[in-house]
């Protein structure tokens, strides 16, 4: 790469802005490129050495094409000169003459004024005088260098250079800003007497080198690049930083034997995104079929991940283990039951040999994976001798070596039984720095070879039948530091060919310098460095990429392992699904395709209207198919003509077309959607009528009311009652007005609609009864001491009373409009139809009114303005399991205690014993309880709003969580809830309860209280039992039965457990703190305990007491390792012979036994958590 001050093409840019200082390198080049002011510019070097000479082209050369951090193979090099003569009489663009270089022709292009820059300005293009006749799929990789410099005296010179990938589309490479033209000609030249250019003449040297594009790829700027199609593979969308998960699947995928175990394991019966082995084996399939990248976000939800988990780099070797762990136990008792173990376990044994007598004690372990130092180590042969070191235990540290031998010297140290088929090998590219006191990345330089011989390191008596050979499958690699970066792959999927690169949906050819030699990290060579930067560095540079995990495959196993994978191989019911799911994308594909061809149409008829509950005529909005008020659905053609329309709507609806016409709904300024007349002409198109219409909706479709006539005359034609077309073909509009009628029950509490009217806009509102009565099933007229109040739905809000002699004209009443009416008892003082008889009026037998009642039409329309759908569930922490979720209808204007008594409805439960919990938007779960106290004034919209939280995180805004409590909220607030952990099994069983103490209480109290919250025997028939606090997974402080329960530290967490019995009255000093690790005693993990310990006991006596005391039986307990921890020293493993009691000489408050095993809860890396549920 140049240092110039700007690289590009002039096909990509003609006219560039005077301020752009804008380098355009390829995009496979990672380096910042520097920019130098070019009065320093490349001079300066030369001038601390012997001139050079611009006619020494071999020199030139040297310095002018430096070597390329690519470092692709050189085709061939060529150099021009073109001499420039009468400069200043030059056109605008000139060409110099046509050289060749790698059999292709090339020339310089020269902007002698500048292109559009007061600079002179070079390019590189190639020579192509027919461009018509370049292949579309031409391309050329070349570096080079324009050297300009004066005929007469070659030590004055000057140069930029640069490398691009030329294209048939990218033809021109170079240098808009090359030098600037009073330097050129009114300046002398690097302190010389000349200028650079004299007597309007100058040279220009073009150096061209030809360079093999060994992966095909080389400097591609990766526009319109086809994965599939370069190289037979797809990759992994990434979903926000998932790009260490995607290089990790990619891993597992082309392990083909590992993808047909996956594809092994049964999940017909459970096709469910929540089925980690289902979305894998669907993953895998599309990777296997799919032309473009395949996306992760099924595999991440059947994880159980959140966006906060997507959006977090994880710990790939946790993922890894816990991925393969998860597929081991679904594979149990099938076909593969023990593919996985067999091609992804070896077996190592840890020993303690004395040197002086025959006596070893040793175990022998599964492991998955190996993770190895890099830190001060050069190569993996070193890492492996690393592993397997031997640690001599002599003097103070003697090895108890039993009753026969007692102390003896001996070695301690790990050695292979046995590798597996594919060999997971993970470097320690993080580790913590003590004196940084944080985690690091380690950058030093470690080399990995392709072909590894494992034999060295394995026991004498290993089966050595066969080689212990092995060959590099797969780098993964991490890009960056500690706080942030990228990860990516190189894979072989055959077991010959090429490597290739899976850099998240990216997939490209990969070179063996690529795939070892980049990835090795440490220092860039000084050489390459200094060469490329033309500047002397103290400092190293630093490759920022490096390989972090290893995939090794035993060479006599690799037919076996990378075995074909056919279609056939993955399950059938996988197939069909992703086949059917395909099928529909690629229909609702062509139907967008399409979508311009079609005019969508929502008819509202009168089984519609007659469902609707709501306001207006209909939701537009709603699903026909769930819903029986949402209006007809048709995708028409814009060509389709209305006749044709109107004819496929009465098929619908059993009726001849000539008993249907359709009314053009349109958007009223009060933002309601009404009929406003009916189409008369029904030879124009769909589109047509549509463009006639005045709508300011956003949905794009044709909103009609099918009309159907209840008259016909003898012809059998529709009588219309208005907008009647006579013999001639006038349409005739009289006084009749369309009305469209709702019914409110007070009773059943229901609003629907009941069907359309016509009346005359000269009759009073009064005269309406009859017709509705008429309309209803109600006879003529009403019962006696029975009216109607009628009023006017203008809009959702806004609801008015009609009265009773008004006019329909004097009302203002047109076409389209609502009127609701409503059945009420006949009073004397009801002169105004739409006023309700207070509740004092009611006679002392009628039920009192109940707030969530509504007794007239209008306040059941602001219900249904202020309703909101609220899902209430349990509170996760309570244990009933009769309590189940459900969705309640509520106004957003009711207050808490309404809310309270509403859910204690449902519940059948006390009111006064309900508390509420809003709910985090991001994860579910609940957030702080709502105090009733403050939000007694609050109504039910403003409590999802803010619910008083100080916490910053967004609210669900319909759904809340539910407690019932043993008592009342008055009697809660004189509590203190405490959340209590119990032991009833050991370790392995730990119960959650949250217990009421009174705040006056102490621990004894909360004792109590636990046993009949956990349902368990109390101290004096069960035993005592001890409460302790834990820290970050440590034992804190047990807590003495005195100890006052509002002392209790929030931040810890309380465990409570029965006493042993041999505990039960030993001294405190006999106790040792036990803790949970995994490799690192700073990765703790689980419940802590106290454990006692017994004088002169063997650890192999030890270690039954553990067993039962922490509940882990059988193959688990085996696979734990056990360590004394000291703070500040690595863990002393301890062997079966080994005294505990004696160890150290006294058991100081520092001092911990560890139980080395992997956490099956989570993984925490940084701080975040990972976990698959």
């Amino acid at each position: 790469m140049s240092y110039d001050s700007e690289i590009h093409s002039l096909s990509d840019t003609m006219v560039d802005s005077q301020d752009e200082m804008v380098v355009q390198p390829a995009s496979g080049e990672r380096d910042q490129v520097a920019e130098i002011n070019p009065d320093h510019l490349d001079n300066d070097t030369e001038q601390s050495k012997n001139v050079i000479l611009a006619t020494d082209f071999e020199a030139m050369k040297a310095i002018a094409l430096p070597p390329l951090l690519d470092e692709p193979p050189i085709l061939e090099d060529a150099v021009n000169t073109w001499t420039v003569e009468n400069w200043r009489a030059l056109s605008k663009k000139e060409h110099g003459p046509i050289f060749e270089a790698g059999g292709f022709p090339w020339r310089i292009l020269l902007f002698p004024f500048g292109n559009n820059v007061d600079q002179s300005s070079i390019y590189l293009e190639h020579g192509f005088e027919d461009t018509s006749s370049i292949p579309e799929d031409w391309s050329c990789c070349v570096q080079f260098a324009l050297v300009m410099w004066n005929i007469n005296q070659p030590s004055l010179h000057f140069h930029h250079n640069a490398h691009h990938r030329f294209t048939k589309e990218e033809s021109d490479w170079g240098f808009t800003r090359f030098l600037e033209l009073r330097k050129m000609f009114q300046q002398p030249w690097d302190n010389s007497n000349r200028p650079l250019v004299e007597n309007d003449a100058v040279n220009i040297t073009a150096y061209v080198r030809v360079v093999k594009d060994e992966t095909g790829v080389l400097w591609h700027n990766f526009n319109n690049y086809d994965s599939k199609k370069e190289t037979g593979y797809v990759g992994l969308k990434n979903q926000g930083a998932t790009c260490y998960l995607n290089s990790l699947l990619q891993s597992l995928f082309f392990t083909n034997a590992f993808r047909k175990a996956v594809y092994e394991i049964p999940t017909a019966e459970d096709e469910s995104i929540t089925n980690s082995a289902y979305t894998l084996q669907r993953l895998f399939y599309q990777l296997q079929i799919s032309n473009s990248a395949v996306g992760t976000t099924e595999l991440t939800k059947s994880f159980g991940w959140d966006t906060r988990h997507i959006f977090e780099q994880q710990d790939v070797q946790e993922l890894s283990r816990k991925l393969i762990e998860r597929m081991e136990e679904r594979m149990k008792g099938t076909a593969a039951e023990d593919a996985l173990p067999r091609m992804l376990s070896g077996k190592v044994k840890t020993y303690v040999s004395c040197i002086d007598v025959e006596y070893e004690s040793s175990r022998i372990e599964d492991f998955w994976d190996i993770q190895l130092n890099v830190r001060g180590i050069h190569n993996l042969e070193e890492s492996f001798k690393d592993y397997i070191q031997q640690e001599t235990l002599d003097g103070d540290n003697k090895y108890w070596a039993g009753d026969e031998f007692k102390y003896q010297d001996a070695r301690k140290g790990v050695i292979f039984k046995s590798f597996p088929e594919v060999l997971h090998l993970h470097l320690k590219r993080f580790e913590y720095d003590i004196q940084r006191d944080t985690m690091m990345k380690i950058n030093d330089r470690f080399e990995y070879p392709e072909v590894l011989n494992l034999e060295p390191f394995l026991d004498n008596d290993a089966d050595k039948s066969e080689p212990w050979i092995y060959k590099l499958h797969g780098v993964l690699v991490h890009s960056g530091d500690l706080n942030g970066g990228h990860y990516y792959a190189y894979l072989k999927p055959n077991k010959d060919g090429w490597f290739h690169k899976f850099d998240d949906d990216k997939v490209t050819k990969a070179t063996m310098r690529e795939t070892l030699e980049e990835n090795f990290g440490g220092e860039y060579p000084a050489s390459l460095v200094q060469a490329r930067t033309g500047l002397q560095k103290k400092a190293p540079i630093m490759r920022q990429m490096s390989a972090y995990m290893l995939v090794y495959i035993r060479e006599s196993r690799l037919d076996q392992v990378l075995t074909p994978v056919n279609k056939e191989d993955c399950p059938a019911h996988l197939q069909k699904r992703l086949d059917e799911e395909a099928a529909a994308r690629e229909a609702k594909k062509r139907e967008r395709e399409e979508q311009h061809l079609y005019l969508p149409a929502k008819v509202i008829t009168e089984e519609s209207f007659r469902h609707h509950g709501g306001t207006d005529l209909t939701n537009f909005d709603a699903n026909p198919a769930e819903d029986p008020a949402a209006p007809r659905f048709y995708r028409t053609k814009k060509q389709t003509s209305m006749e044709d329309l109107v004819a496929q709507i009465a098929h619908d609806i059993n009726q001849s077309p000539k008993m249907v016409r359709l009314w053009i709904m349109v958007n009223r300024q009060n933002k309601t959607t009404r009929p406003d007349q009916p189409i008369m002409d029904l030879k124009p198109t769909i589109e047509e009528t549509f463009s006639r219409t005045t709508t300011t909706s956003r949905d794009y479709a044709l909103r009609v009311w099918a009309e159907v006539a209840e008259e016909v005359d003898a012809k059998g034609d529709a009588i219309w009652p208005t907008y009647q077309s006579n013999a001639n073909g006038v349409v005739v509009k009289n006084d009749l007005i369309l009305l469209f009628l709702k019914h409110f029950d007070a009773e059943k509490q229901t609003l629907e609609g009941v069907g359309h009217i016509y009346v005359s806009k000269e009759k009073r509102v009064e005269e309406l009864v009859p017709i509705i009565a008429k309309k209803m099933g109600w006879g003529e007229k009403l019962p006696s001491g029975e009216q109607l109040a009628m009023w006017e739905e203008i809009k959702p809000a806004m609801i008015e009373s009609l009265k009773a002699k008004q006019s329909l004209k004097a009302a203002e009443l047109q076409d389209g409009d609502i009127i609701c009416f409503q059945r009420v008892v006949d009073r004397k003082s009801g002169e105004i139809l739409g006023k309700i008889p207070r509740l004092g009026d009611r006679s002392p037998e009628e039920t009192p009114r109940r707030w969530d009642r509504y007794d007239d039409a209008k306040a059941f329309y602001d219900f249904l303005c202020n309703k909101r759908e609220i899902r209430f569930d349990p509170h996760p922490r309570y244990e009933k399991a009769n309590y189940q979720s459900f969705i309640l209808t509520l106004s957003t204007k009711i207050f808490y205690d309404q809310l309270a008594e509403r859910v204690g409805e449902q519940l059948g439960v006390e009111p006064t014993h309900l508390r509420f919990f809003t709910v985090n938007a991001s994860t579910g779960t609940p957030k702080a309880p709502i105090k009733r106290a403050q939000a007694q004034n609050q109504n039910l919209g403003t409590l999802l709003n803010n619910a008083y939280s100080t916490q910053g995180t967004p609210t669900k805004p319909n759904s809340l969580f539910f407690e019932v409590l043993d008592m009342s909220l008055a009697e809660l607030d004189t509590k203190k809830n405490v959340k209590v952990t119990w032991l009833s099994e050991g370790i392995t069983k730990a119960d959650s309860f949250d217990v009421l103490v009174p705040k006056q209480g102490h621990i004894e109290d909360l004792v109590q209280a636990l046993t009949k919250k956990a349902q368990i025997q109390d101290e004096q028939e069960g035993g005592r039992i001890r409460v302790y606090e834990i820290n970050h997974h440590k034992f804190f402080r047990d807590l003495a039965p005195n100890y006052p329960v509002v002392s209790l530290n929030d931040y810890a967490d309380i465990i409570a457990e029965r006493i042993p019995e041999e505990e039960a009255d030993a001294d405190d000093r006999d106790f040792i703190r036990v803790v949970h690790f995994q490799n690192d005693s700073s990765r703790v993990h689980g419940i802590p305990f106290k454990f006692l310990l017994k004088e002169g006991e063997p650890f192999s006596e030890t270690k039954k007491r553990l067993e039962k005391r922490t509940g882990i039986k059988g193959k688990a307990f085996e696979k734990i390792k056990f360590a004394i921890l000291r703070r500040y020293q690595k863990p002393a493993y301890i062997g079966d012979d080994d005294v505990l009691f004696d160890e150290g000489g006294s058991l100081e408050d520092d001092i911990l036994l560890g139980l080395d095993h992997p956490d099956r809860t989570r993984a925490t890396r940084n701080g975040g958590e990972m976990f698959l549920r």
